[in-house]
């Protein structure tokens, strides 16, 4: 997750931290938290130095222990958050949930239409119109797409790439110019991405960083010749037997190739696709969900610890496995969850082949960790002869605190067992030129999700390491430097006139993947991260900072769009025409795309990022695009009348934008925001309260919402939506699988209440709601997850559309022929058609009908979050991994 440097800043300045930072004055910051003082003058001479603009300062300059670690601790929220929409009441989805879904979506009819990339553009998060109080412009990135969970490159100039939830790409020219390989695949959820000996393409599909969106996957494929093929569901290797799961890493040996999968270590001959996998290993027996072959074969039989356990998901969680290059069949696995069980550790096999029981864990202590279960989530790198073996290790220990980095080790003999020497921990990262400082967001606090490690195959003693930022050795770690580090901002480089900064590119924060190559026929480094993918020579520069002088984006182009929206909102373009298309994203901030056409094409040459961090929902007047409610997370809302456009905001009196932050008590990590459908003045927004405004565009402060209505203590808002004052409200609470409990909350009728729901209404997750644009009794639900065929726990029930014409007394399943996948939005247009968005795909009941069809042809089976009408008739899909796309719906 990527900090926004103003957003959270409120909230401290609102606190009794924000009052004693103010009665201490300036020099009480410097004196307390160690500020760059001559920086600051440097940058704010002759400003007003008032508290939101200290603390802004606090933050970039790393002095601020609990802001700055309630960032991590919001990236974990996310991670939770996402994986309880699908997964409750229960837990668990069993195998074969998504190729069923998938069986159903190939049989339905499309309608007619095509849909348009809209977001197929270059993506500047440095662009120099946005540089107002909210936006992290300027902070170095530059061209950025969604998160890269997996490298691979040749010597050819071959790059391929996979997105969190983007499936993979292909450049022939060293980056840039990209093919999508991989679209008509069921899942496009990147776990790892691999070049195989024979070179061949595996792609392991099921996101395994445990981060907010990251999705199971459909099972391991084998492209044959990636330079110029593309996967079809055909190329799978096996079965259904790793559906539904994640897989952080294949790994060869013997002929054998290994996935480490979120149910255990498992294996399948190298050299052919059919067959179904083998298990290898499992820790926790009794919390697996029974797996079967294709052929009916029980693999894993069920545990008696699956039907509702509120951790079943977190007992056989594999993080990566080394092999033995001299004994292919001695094998060392990093086992565990990123926040401590009493299962976590190393184990070892001395013949995998023998079953699970030769599997034992190993009373190793690495240096630092006392308790050989104190080891989370692990990477291993092995030089290209095998004789060194270097990991990356987290420690679950530390998981609350400013760092959860237990350090880099090295095993000299390159056995899997070692001895292991520690060559590097945050002070020593730290002080190789990070842009973080120790005393709050640390080096490593993000080592749970952020992590990547790899040898230069050319040099044993040459390694990068990746964690919120890119780290580099030459001598086996006597020495590091910060080659990539977060961002600019703190450093003495930076100036937010471009004229001004010096600054080098600064790749963006949090890593994932990496891969060795070649580009223009000379080596380089890859690297892929939340912000998309860099490269820069093998042996590059630094400046004396020790920071990378010679980075490049290869996302400028604009030709791979895996951008990873939560939210599009959509409102007329006053100035250029046509429409301004804006989306909150997944670590990069908020977009807008000026002049967009009905076609799809656009007269703005590139998209700009106005609000930085973490976008949220968000919402437009449809008369005016510029017009604009935007949030980071949690309810931290922006209002702007500009699109937020400035050329330098350092305080907050020259912003072009107002914080609307409630302040709510427990709002869901993207907390809903809507305009009202019957007039664009009206607002309303959901945590624990129900929100509301009249006051429209002019708002200026939080203290201009009405808290409507409490939706109880632990609830916490899903989805809202409004027509003429009437609303409807979704909500959960708890929202895991603890207790979990949702419902409805409408003022239909008059007054604020909670709906009462038929004991037959699925027990699930509510995502999306929706009403009738001419009359605000008449709502539609989208219930997200699976239905109880794969869905473990209490009332899991049938159904992902449910529809009520009388205010919420009674409801009729309306799913008809829809195939069983979560859902997560559901919008009636004028004339009465309905289009739901889904794990999948997009679909369209035409007015009048019952059954379902897909929506047009041409958009990639990706998550679609959110499904806006633009003022000039199109549909507007936001999705989490292909961008924003749209289509003109069947007259």
């Amino acid at each position: 997750m990527r900090i926004s440097l103003a957003t959270r800043s409120r909230k401290l300045i609102a606190g009794g931290l924000g009052a004693a930072l103010i009665a201490a004055g300036i020099g009480g910051y410097a004196g307390r938290y160690e500020l760059k003082e001559e920086w600051l003058k440097h940058q704010w001479a002759g400003r007003h130095y008032n508290a939101a603009v200290m603390e802004k300062a606090l933050m970039i300059a790393g002095g601020n222990p609990s802001e700055m670690q309630s960032e991590s601790k919001e990236a974990f929220t996310i991670a939770d958050e996402f994986e309880q929409a699908r997964t409750a009441p229960g837990g668990i989805v069993a195998p074969g949930a998504y190729s069923a879904a998938f069986a159903q979506l190939t049989a339905l009819p499309h309608t007619a239409g095509t849909w348009h990339d809209v977001t197929r553009v270059p993506y500047d998060a440095d662009d120099a119109r946005y540089r107002d109080w909210y936006s992290n412009s300027s902070g170095g990135a530059g061209y950025v797409t969604g998160r890269i969970t997996g490298l691979a490159a040749d010597n050819a100039n071959h790059v391929y790439a996979a997105g969190a939830n983007g499936g993979v790409w292909r450049s022939t020219s060293g980056g840039g110019n990209w093919t999508p390989l991989s679209d008509s695949l069921p899942s496009l959820s990147g776990g790892d991405l691999q070049l195989a000996g024979d070179g061949s393409l595996w792609y392991a599909t099921g996101e395994a960083n445990t981060g907010g969106t990251s999705y199971v996957g459909s099972g391991v494929y084998r492209l044959a010749n990636p330079v110029t093929g593309t996967y079809s569901p055909s190329d799978r290797v096996g079965g259904k037997e790793l559906e539904s799961t994640t897989v952080g890493r294949l790994r060869w040996g013997g002929g054998q190739v290994f996935a480490a999968t979120n149910r255990g270590v498992w294996y399948h001959d190298a050299s052919t696709t059919a067959g179904a996998w083998k298990v290898a290993y499992y820790p926790n027996p009794d919390f697996m969900p029974e797996i079967k072959d294709d052929a009916g074969n029980v693999l894993v039989p069920a545990g008696s610890q699956t039907g509702g356990a509120t951790n079943a998901a977190y007992k056989n969680i594999v993080n990566d496995i080394a092999i033995d290059p001299k004994n292919p069949k001695h094998i060392i696995a990093a086992i565990g969850w990123r926040s401590g069980d009493t299962y976590n550790g190393f184990y070892e096999t001395n013949d995998y082949t023998a079953g699970p029981s030769s599997w034992k864990r190993l009373s190793v202590v690495l240096g630092g960790i006392k308790n050989s279960t104190d080891v989370g989530y692990t990477t291993f790198a092995f030089s290209k002869t095998g004789d060194r073996l270097y990991a990356l290790v987290q420690q679950p220990s530390k998981i609350n605190g400013s760092t959860s980095l237990a350090g880099i080790f090295v095993s000299k003999t390159g056995s899997p067992s070692g001895p292991w020497n520690k060559i590097a921990d945050p002070q020593i990262l730290h002080n190789s030129g990070s842009a973080l400082d120790r005393k709050g967001y640390a080096v490593g606090v993000q080592a749970w999700y952020n992590q990547f490690l790899t040898v230069d195959p050319a040099n044993a003693d040459h390694v990068w390491a990746g964690l919120e930022e890119v780290f580099e050795t030459t001598d086996a770690g006597s020495h590091w430097a910060t080659v990539g580090p977060y961002w600019n901002f703190g450093f003495s480089c930076w100036n937010i006139d471009d004229a001004k900064n010096t600054c080098p590119m600064a790749p963006h924060s949090d890593q994932h993947s990496v891969a060795v190559g070649t580009s223009g026929g000379k080596p380089v480094v890859f690297v892929g991260n939340d912000g998309g993918i860099y490269k820069r020579p093998v042996n590059g520069q630094v400046n004396a900072n020790h920071n990378g002088t010679d980075w490049s984006s290869l996302t400028a182009d604009g030709t791979m769009d895996a951008l990873q929206y939560y939210s599009v909102s959509v409102g007329k373009d006053t100035k250029n025409g046509g429409v301004v298309v804006s989306g909150g994203l997944q670590d990069n901030g908020v977009s807008n795309l000026f002049g967009v056409q009905p076609n799809g094409s656009n007269t703005d040459t590139k998209m700009g990022s106005n609000f930085g961090g973490d976008g949220g929902d968000g919402a437009t007047d449809p008369q005016n695009g510029c017009n604009q409610l935007q949030e980071y997370v949690a309810l931290a809302v922006k209002i702007t009348n500009n699109c937020a456009l400035n050329k330098g905001a350092l305080s907050e009196a020259e912003a072009s934008s107002w914080s609307l932050d409630p302040g709510d008590p427990s709002p869901r990590f993207i907390a809903p925001i809507a305009i009202d459908s019957a007039n664009s003045n009206g607002f309303i927004a959901g945590g624990q309260y129900v929100y509301t405004s009249t006051k429209g565009w002019g708002m200026r402060s939080a203290s201009e919402w009405t808290k409507a209505f409490d939706l109880g203590a632990g609830h916490s808002a899903t989805a809202v939506a409004m027509r003429g004052g009437t609303g409807w409200v979704s909500w959960c609470g708890p929202c895991n699988n603890a207790g979990f409990a949702r419902g409805l909350a409408t003022n239909s009728g008059g007054t604020w209440h909670q709906v009462t729901l038929p004991s037959s209404f699925p027990n699930r997750y509510l995502a999306g709601v929706g009403i009738d644009p001419a009359n605000g009794q008449h709502a539609y639900v989208a219930v997200n997850g699976f239905s109880r065929r794969f869905t473990e726990g209490p009332g899991a029930g049938v159904g992902h559309v449910y529809e009520t014409k009388d205010g919420g007394t009674t409801w009729s399943d309306i799913s008809a022929n829809l195939p069983d996948i979560p859902t997560s939005a559901v919008k009636q247009l004028a004339n009465g058609a309905l289009v739901v968005g889904s794990d999948l795909a997009t679909f369209y009941r035409a007015p009048g009908a019952t059954n379902w069809q897909v929506l047009g042809t041409g958009l990639p089976t990706t998550t679609v979050m959110d499904i806006e009408s633009g003022p000039d008739g199109n549909i507007y899909a936001a999705t989490h991994g292909r961008g924003i796309w749209s289509i003109t719906p069947p007259a």
